[in-house]
């Protein structure tokens, strides 16, 4: 009788589950849905900060190029955008940690779907990766860092397809290197960290990597801006995660938001018995590592489109116009961070 009782039970706990499951999912999706006030195109401040789209728009083609074979961890591609970020870095006049930007990672990858391929092996040891590390030295409190990351490689060639990785991350690495642009002609009043992560795709490897190897004291660290995805929205939107675990955040978005033009949400940070079906991103990305360690972050990135990890995801996709709203936008949000003691 028991057995009985507990069978009828099981089927009723699980419809109770998937029924709360998708309410909360569809209060959590209309929640979302609502963007942050947002300026007038007209009320725009003259003094925003001015964003050269040109060099924007040829860092994400360059990197997104078939020469780049789509910027996979350990091969000719990622070592030449490896090269290509370097010396960016360089003609900006970043400080590298050390005597080099390079700062060489190894790490084992495993594969499930190798256990149903004869032959394949089920470990891997990668070799060869390398996140490009550079700062600008704070002029009021050097010591304290603020870690701007995206990640360079992407996905290689698959069945003689290259995925070329525009939006994904090639943007992100333009965002940052034009952050950085901006930041050597305005001294930040802390330090601030430019990361070009390696391995992301692979499981946040470089992220990782960093995080467990700091070139300074872990409580020296205030903060991460990670961005990954920020080109592309056929609905000129941007997502801001993060301000879930710091609700301090909140309002600095909020600031920036109510000064650019492009529509930001805040979301995709909250855990499903909160949110439901909507996906949470909090370890989706670079920001992943950080968060695990204590330290608040702010991820920047679009909802997945139609081109999201296909050889489709070219430069000649993305929308300049809306792309350098973005960035003026995330030049705005980094230097509110800078601001916040």
């Amino acid at each position: 009788m028991k057995k009985r009782r507990l069978l009828l039970i099981v089927p009723v706990l699980l419809a109770l589950s998937a029924g709360y499951v998708h309410f909360v999912g569809k209060v959590e999706a209309a929640r979302i849905a609502q963007p942050l006030p947002a300026a007038a195109a007209s009320a725009v401040a003259s003094d925003a900060a001015a964003v050269d789209v040109t060099q924007l728009m040829a860092d994400v083609s360059t990197l997104a190029s078939p020469a780049f074979e789509g910027r996979k961890t350990g091969t000719e591609g990622g070592l030449k955008a490896r090269a290509y970020i370097q010396g960016r870095f360089e003609a900006l006049g970043l400080t590298p940690f050390g005597s080099a930007y390079a700062q060489p990672f190894s790490f084992t990858r495993t594969s499930l779907k190798a256990l149903l391929k004869p032959g394949q092996p089920y470990k891997t040891e990668v070799t060869g990766a390398a996140n490009l590390i550079g700062f600008i030295k704070g002029s009021k409190t050097p010591s304290r860092y603020i870690v701007v990351s995206s990640h360079y490689d992407h996905l290689g060639v698959r069945e003689g397809k290259v995925y070329a990785g525009a939006d994904d991350d090639a943007s992100g690495v333009a965002a940052m290197l034009a952050l950085a642009a901006h930041f050597k002609q305005h001294a930040p009043d802390h330090s601030i960290v430019f990361a070009a992560f390696d391995g992301e795709e692979m499981g946040l490897r470089g992220a990782k990597a960093f995080v467990a190897a700091l070139p300074f004291p872990r409580e020296q660290l205030l903060m991460n801006l990670n961005l990954d995805m920020v080109s592309r929205s056929d609905e000129k939107a941007i997502f801001a995660a993060g301000t879930s675990y710091t609700p301090a955040l909140k309002a600095l978005v909020t600031q920036a938001a109510a000064r650019s033009t492009v529509k930001v949400r805040l979301g995709h940070d909250r855990p499903v018995w909160v949110a439901g079906s909507v996906e949470d991103w909090t370890d989706s990305s670079d920001h992943g590592p950080f968060h695990d360690a204590g330290v608040p972050f702010l991820y920047f990135g679009v909802e997945d489109h139609a081109d999201y990890h296909m050889p489709t995801d070219t430069a000649d996709k993305i929308d300049p116009a809306f792309y350098g709203d973005v960035v003026k936008l995330l030049i705005d949000v980094a230097g509110l961070m800078d601001k916040l003691q």
